[in-house]
């Protein structure tokens, strides 16, 4: 299975895709978001996500922050103005599109209502990432189905019955260009709530590519999800964790983001595919340790070949007892020597 974010293909075969969640890291500021973008860059990552909203397009002036929220902001500030201060306006949008495109790296955005989308879809994006919240948001969903665009749908807070009808909407729009990022929606969120063996059963289930979004501190969950078939890594990103924002304190820098990269590649190499043969390198190991068909004792030319005159030693350069059968009763063409290794010329 496969699947196209710009250029790149992921799926069976491929490269892992790593996305850098700048998010709203960039604390409004379009030079620090660009610092982001080529920080990311350097460490390697595919893409870097940022988030398209309105604050007032989506929170109610009384909604109350999340306990996470809490602790990383200060409590003069209500949620409405929280959101509000991490805006991203639609030049600003358009300004870092054009300035990834320039330095080669993915322009990725979530957008947090079909307005939002229809921006996005308009500056040129050719791939969403849907927030976990937005699982539920089946307006946004219906829109970015009807695209026929990739979307990356994650699916934090979710059940199964809740991703079926998230999942329900592509499949009746003919729009099998989507991808499901298991997730635990805290910052950080505990090693127990992360639940990795999740994501074969959402392959399995839902016939489609799987990823992982890790809110969770250290590398450790995307490696294991690399183990378990995910295709696409998700993590915060940024450059400064003493910035002001709710996510800096669990997003990791640069040369995190670089060695987690580096374990995962080594963890796709060390799986390999499932194909079970001799490798390369243990060609060498075979032919020397393993044994072959050996004569026990010496053979005279017409003498018959019994079961009781073989035994097997090393090296492994000779026959297998499998072809035993094909010499038992046979004579000897020439005089053959203890300890030598049988061929099929050998007899008739």
């Amino acid at each position: 299975m496969l699947l196209n974010i710009g250029k790149k293909t992921i799926g069976d075969g491929n490269p892992v895709y790593f996305i850098a969640e700048i998010g709203v890291n960039h604390c409004g500021d379009i030079n620090l978001a660009k610092k982001m973008v080529l920080a990311a860059k350097r460490a390697g990552a595919d893409a870097v996500k940022f988030q398209t909203f309105q604050a007032e397009s989506y929170v109610t002036p009384n909604t109350p922050k999340v306990k996470y929220q809490k602790k990383t902001t200060t409590s003069k500030e209500t949620h409405y103005e929280m959101i509000k201060s991490l805006e991203l306006s639609n030049e600003k949008h358009e300004i870092l599109f054009d300035f990834c495109k320039k330095n080669k790296i993915k322009f990725l955005s979530t957008p947090y209502d079909r307005d939002s989308a229809i921006f996005l879809n308009k500056i040129g994006c050719d791939t969403f990432k849907t927030a976990s919240a937005d699982i539920v948001d089946l307006y946004l969903h219906t829109y970015l189905a009807k695209t026929g665009k990739t979307v990356i749908i994650s699916t934090g807070m979710a059940n199964i019955d809740e991703i079926k009808q998230c999942v329900e909407i592509y499949r009746k729009n003919s729009n099998k260009n989507f991808i499901l990022l298991h997730c635990t929606s805290n910052y950080p969120c505990s090693d127990q709530s992360l639940n990795m063996s999740v994501l074969p059963k959402l392959a399995s289930k839902f016939n489609c590519l799987v990823g992982y979004s890790d809110h969770s501190i250290g590398i450790e969950a995307s490696v294991i999800s690399v183990a378990l078939g995910g295709v696409l890594i998700e993590k915060h990103f940024t450059t400064d964790r003493k910035l002001p924002g709710p996510d800096q304190k669990t997003s990791v820098l640069p040369k995190e983001f670089s060695e987690m990269i580096k374990a995962v590649k080594k963890t796709k190499l060390i799986l390999g595919n499932d194909i079970k043969k001799c490798q390369p390198e243990e060609i060498n190991m075979a032919r020397v340790s393993r044994k072959s068909l050996t004569l026990k004792n010496a053979l005279n030319k017409g003498d018959i070949l019994k079961k009781k005159n073989i035994i097997l030693k090393r090296p492994g350069i000779g026959l297998f007892p499998k072809d035993l059968k094909r010499f038992l009763g046979l004579k000897a063409v020439k005089n053959l020597e203890k300890n030598y290794q049988i061929k099929f010329k050998d007899f008739k």
